[in-house]
């Protein structure tokens, strides 16, 4: 992993939000509230919380819960204040693997797609129970094979086409490389979870068109850093590659493409 991969700047925080987020996050944001209501937490500590919109999930979910969102990122949590404003939700900035906050502080600490940027998971899974007091949860929510997210596939390989050995490799080198379901329960079991439930979920990709997904991609992730390093002015073009490549998957209801990834619990 480079500095590339974890930066969320410029222009890429606001694109994120816009295109990346109703592309695939904001789905299993649906299915990690409802996991978490479930749970009936007080206390929630959500990291690497992005641009809010598990923030926002959770806080319809269960909005008598107090919500301490924090990121690595200040551009992406000055955009999550944009989503989400309640006396209930604070946004602080912090790093999920040295957690500013006291022992058995939370009832609930989520992560959605998070984990996989984490140098040290081990390190980050034990702050996070660190932080949890006895009876708590630690809900994540953690990329599946990248052969099984459709759209990502076909983006990274329009886009190696067009520039060999280059942007395709971001998502190669970060968010679907921590998809192995015996990796994560050892990491989690390492960092003193002894109770761990995975279940893989399955769900749709969707947005209006072909060239939204396109954008949510390549303009909304740290793969435009990779595209903008080998040559600025290939952005456009890179775009227009991978909408073209996408466009497969477009019909009259709109884009739509498989995705899947792990929904992870484990208990203190």
């Amino acid at each position: 992993m480079t500095a590339q991969d974890i930066a969320f700047h410029g222009s890429i925080p606001a694109i994120y939000d816009r295109f990346m987020v109703p592309l695939v996050f904001a789905p299993y944001a649906r299915v990690m509230a409802e996991k978490a209501a479930g749970m009936r937490p007080a206390r929630i500590l959500e990291t690497a919380a992005g641009t809010g919109v598990v923030t926002e999930a959770l806080h319809r979910a269960l909005p008598q819960a107090e919500i301490v969102a924090t990121d690595l990122n200040p551009p992406m949590l000055e955009q999550a204040t944009l989503r989400v404003g309640d006396p209930l939700v604070r946004f602080q900035q912090a790093d999920a693997q040295a957690l500013p906050f006291d022992d058995a502080s939370f009832d609930l600490v989520t992560c959605q797609f998070g984990a996989m940027f984490f140098p040290d998971k081990v390190g980050a899974h034990r702050e996070a129970r660190r932080v949890l007091g006895e009876g708590g949860h630690y809900l994540l929510a953690i990329w599946d094979k990248v052969e099984r997210n459709l759209a990502t596939v076909t983006v990274g390989q329009a886009v190696a086409g067009l520039i060999p050995e280059g942007a395709a490799r971001f998502y190669e080198r970060v968010p679907f490389r921590y998809h192995d379901t015996a990796q994560i329960t050892a990491d989690l079991e390492a960092a003193g979870f002894t109770q761990v439930a995975i279940d893989t979920v399955a769900l749709e990709s969707r947005a209006a068109t072909a060239r939204d997904a396109a954008i949510a991609l390549v303009q909304g992730t740290p793969m435009r850093a990779d595209i903008e390093a080998f040559d600025p002015g290939l952005l456009e073009p890179a775009t227009d590659a991978a909408a073209k490549a996408l466009a497969q998957y477009e019909g009259p209801n709109g884009f739509s493409a498989p995705m899947s990834a792990h929904i992870v619990v484990a208990a203190k």
